[in-house]
């Protein structure tokens, strides 16, 4: 064989698995950058258009008892979802994310559009969303120190409704106001109002104060008030909340205050009103211990009293391996302050988490 032609299809099939492997990516407008840490990311440089896909998984185990006897002892998914996100010519933006896990069939939790056209001072928010009210509730199910919220959080929270939300950041305040769909009607579902503001009065390296208020009118004359207060100084985090509700005739209240510390000395990351998960500051990871009590009408069903005035405490740990794995154990316990009711309830939880 001729020692050109030779060389030329050895040259040839050197290059075929380099072909098969790799390939060319082009767009038809700006270079993209594109992230893979935790999720998947990508985005133009010149910021008009944005997609990104995450979600998490969270698996426990639960023993609960009332009054000494065991009414749950399971290993289940307590959270699986998914979403994707992104920015739609700059100023428009959409989050679509399904509950995927305990077979409900993927369940929409979000799914609305948001114009951004205003700028960080004031944005719109339209469609299924969790309506803001409440310090606890905000902060999302991956980021919250213990694993379960308060009972008296989970009593007043609104949680997520179709709705239609104006929200924004101006210097250190941040609010939200909302009109939504309140599902807790016993007729036609009715139309309410929200409303949130908070104040961040100091910022100073690993040191911050926030301060926060809160105010819904609901379907069935159902008007409740909220005050959240909450610091981190270094490594150790402070938060309580107290909420009052008028229903009627009917008057109900109850608070929460927690406490945790960051074994390994990492601050508790903060942005936008809400507060974040601990991001390790080393390979090895992060720890962190935290006390929770609470007192008043709430919905303590994770102690199997239910939705009763009753005092309770919560202890746990958690390790956070890196920013997308999180192992946590809690221990609750409580009793009923009902007239007439010796009721107490306890639990013991563990939680492998993967966010991505």
């Amino acid at each position: 064989m001729n020692t050109s032609i030779r060389n030329t299809v050895i040259a040839g099939l050197m290059t075929i698995p380099s072909t098969l492997i790799a390939g060319t990516v082009t767009t038809d407008g700006a270079d993209l950058v594109i992230k893979t840490k935790g999720g998947f990311e990508a985005k133009t440089t010149d910021g008009q258009h944005s997609f990104a896909l995450g979600g998490r998984i969270q698996w426990d185990y639960n023993q609960a008892q009332l009054n000494g006897e065991t009414d749950e002892d399971d290993l289940a998914i307590r959270r699986a979802r998914i979403f994707v996100k992104g920015t739609v010519a700059k100023d428009w933006a959409y989050k679509a994310q399904f509950n995927i896990g305990n077979g409900n069939g993927g369940e929409p939790e979000d799914l609305y559009i948001r114009y951004k056209g205003f700028g960080k001072a004031a944005q719109i928010t339209v469609g299924r969303q969790k309506v803001a009210f409440g310090l606890e509730e905000m902060t999302s199910s991956k980021d919250i120190t213990a694993l379960e919220r308060s009972g008296i959080t989970e009593q007043y929270a609104i949680g997520r409704n179709d709705a239609i939300t104006l929200h924004g950041k101006q210097g250190l305040i941040n609010y939200s106001v909302s009109a939504f769909e309140d599902g807790d009607a016993a007729s036609d579902n009715d139309f309410a109002l929200a409303g949130r503001v908070t104040l961040t009065p100091y910022v100073k390296d690993q040191t911050l104060i926030h301060v926060g208020a809160g105010y819904a009118d609901r379907a069935d004359d159902r008007k409740t008030a909220n005050i959240e207060l909450a610091a981190n100084i270094g490594s150790v985090s402070l938060q309580t909340e107290y909420f009052d509700e008028e229903q009627g005739a009917d008057d109900r209240d109850g608070y929460y205050a927690q406490v945790g510390w960051v074994i390994t000395g990492e601050s508790r990351p903060y942005k936008d009103g809400k507060f974040k998960r601990i991001k390790p500051a080393s390979e090895n990871g992060a720890w962190e211990v935290f006390a929770r009590y609470e007192d008043g009408n709430g919905n303590h069903s994770d102690i199997e009293l239910g939705s009763v005035d009753a005092e309770a405490y919560s202890v746990g740990v958690n390790w956070y391996a890196n920013s997308n794995i999180r192992i946590g154990m809690n221990y609750s316990e409580g009793e009923s302050q009902e007239a007439g009711s010796s009721d107490e309830g306890e639990e013991f939880r563990m939680r492998l988490q993967l966010t991505f």
